[in-house]
């Protein structure tokens, strides 16, 4: 069952522009005794006097407000009364009445709005109030202004409605349960019947219960599944599916057991469809993430360097399809609830009309959410980074744990997660040591004195390395000075490790085993501070002076 709601502004844009009214025979239409007390003169009068003459029992002065024409003559004043009672039945319970949009005119002109609708300016001669789709057919409530010769013109419901009464009154009219209510629970109260507010509280609590009930009994079965797969989509799939039985029946509540009045069924029915449509959605978007997740562990594994880069491929992927298929529900998702509503058509001219507009505000409010999606795009697509590539970023050594739409989640050799935009990340420089390879080229600095022997270390340091497992391809191990100061000098010490990860800490333990060697067997070779103290100089014959000073600045100096 669908609702169209029809704006204001677009209520009369499928008339017949031919006339400001409908021609009809003399006997077409039924002159009232009373001619005061039935007003038809504009379309905001037709449906106040229509609705207070219903509500005041007076079925007869109503049915003048019908355009019973299509009917036989003789079953008109029978069967008018009885329309106009079902008619007013369904308006209340249907149809939440824009006061404000109904014309005020007799000719039901539209004095505002020429750039956004055609009909502006011009005289209507129906307007339609409201379509409802049952089982695939358009029923709808239409006014239309009718005149007959000698007779000033009249707003009327059409003959179409009258013959769509029947049929909207078994879909909509009162419940058999509602023989049963008092009739003191039956007077308005703030656009809502005295029982309907009694009944919506009691309603929203049973449905919570129904939630809460099922959310319990799909945990207590997926606790009983043996499939590691299947138990982990039901677990995560309790709130969505609570979701879609509390959806759903709620609507079958409306359908056959409550009939509340316009403004509550106005808000039920659309938010009813969202929350079934929302459920929906995102129970497939969990089983779906429990088929990634046991794709991505029984193949890929946990995320690090150590994956070859099939699999960290592999793993970007995944992620790229996920976000295609979220995007995918999301678009099927409001396709479905525009199409459900019918706001397609009500929205359609309204957006077109106003698409510069949208389209300045999206882009201003829109700006930074787009632009960090299509960076997301764009990683998915390029792949300049991979999930479980090895990076640094900004100082900042780190793995790229996750990609999402708008961030991207780095989890640091200290197990610290940085959170970057994608668009900020993708603008700034960085190195990814996995992009090609997983290898990575090591340097181990250490600073000595001037008398460290640059031989003898080499040697070590090559005896070190090819006795460590983790080192690898011994031919690119190298040893050389990479700097000279006054202080000493600065020795770099390259191997090659399989991956970065392995080779921060096969890094820290070569240098170690140097430092250690040099402790134990050269200590001599530890950078060393040197002061050249003034002296007097020497007297001519005075050698043994002169050897007794030479040995005490040796000494000092050692």
């Amino acid at each position: 069952m669908t609702i169209t709601f029809l704006a204001a502004a677009q209520m009369g844009q499928a008339q017949d522009s031919g006339g400001a009214w409908y021609e009809v025979e003399s006997g077409a239409l039924r002159e009232p005794e009373n001619t005061q007390d039935i007003q038809r003169r504009t379309p905001r009068e037709t449906v106040r006097k229509f609705i207070a003459l219903t509500k005041d029992g007076q079925f007869e002065d109503a049915a003048h407000y019908l355009n019973l024409s299509d009917l036989p003559p003789e079953r008109q004043a029978e069967d008018g009364p009885r329309l106009a009672r079902q008619l007013a039945l369904v308006i209340e319970r249907q149809l939440w009445i824009d006061w404000a949009g109904l014309s005020a005119r007799p000719d039901a002109m539209l004095e505002t709005g020429t750039s956004n609708n055609a009909l502006a300016g011009k005289p209507r001669r129906d307007i339609g109030l409201k379509m409802v789709e049952l089982d695939g057919q358009a029923y709808e409530i239409r006014l239309g202004r009718y005149k007959a010769p000698d007779r000033d013109a009249v707003w009327l419901f059409t003959p179409q409605t009258v013959q769509n009464i029947p049929a909207l009154f078994d879909a909509f009219g009162p419940r058999h349960f509602e023989r049963y209510i008092p009739d003191k629970l039956t007077v308005q109260l703030g656009g809502l019947r005295a029982w309907e507010w009694l009944l919506i509280p009691v309603m929203l609590a049973a449905l919570f219960g129904l939630g809460w009930l099922v959310w319990r009994l799909v945990g207590f079965f997926a606790a009983r599944v043996s499939r590691q797969l299947i138990r982990q989509a039901i677990e995560r799939s309790r709130f969505p599916l609570a979701m879609v039985a509390v959806a759903a029946a709620a609507q079958i509540m409306l359908e056959i057991g409550v009939s509340f009045s316009g403004p509550a069924t106005t808000l039920l029915r659309p938010v009813l469809l969202i929350v079934m449509v929302a459920g929906i959605g995102i129970t497939a978007l969990k089983i779906v993430d429990a088929i990634l997740d046991r794709i991505t562990l029984g193949v890929v594994g946990d995320i690090d360097d150590t994956r070859s880069l099939d699999e960290r491929e592999l793993y970007t992927s995944i992620y790229a399809i996920r976000r295609v298929i979220v995007l995918l529900m999301v678009s099927i998702a409001v396709i479905v609830v525009l199409a459900r509503l019918n706001l397609f058509g009500s929205l359609g001219m309204s957006l077109l009309a106003s698409a510069g507009v949208l389209t300045v505000l999206l882009g201003i409010a829109g700006q930074a959410v787009l632009g960090n999606i299509m960076a997301s795009l764009q990683i998915a697509l390029a792949k300049p980074i991979r999930i479980g590539d090895s990076i640094l970023f900004e100082g900042n050594w780190a793995y790229v744990e996750s990609i999402f739409y708008t961030f991207l989640r780095l989890r640091t050799w200290d197990e610290r997660r940085i959170i970057v935009p994608v668009k900020y990340f993708v603008s700034q420089p960085f190195e990814n040591w996995s992009v090609k390879d997983a290898r990575i080229l090591k340097t181990i600095t250490i600073f000595l004195d001037h008398r460290a022997d640059m031989e003898i270390l080499r040697e070590v340091f090559f005896d070190i390395a090819k006795a460590d497992d983790d080192v690898i391809e011994h031919d690119k191990l190298f040893t050389a000075i990479t700097g000279h100061f006054e202080a000493g000098q600065e020795i770099s010490f390259y191997a090659m490790c399989p991956d970065p990860s392995t080779g921060w800490s096969t890094s820290m333990r070569l240098r170690e085993k140097l430092l250690k060697h040099i402790r134990e067997e050269h200590p001599e070779w530890w950078p060393q501070d040197r002061v050249e103290l003034d002296r007097p100089p020497r007297k001519r014959g005075d050698g043994r002076d002169a050897a007794l000073e030479d040995k005490n600045a040796s000494e000092d100096n050692e």
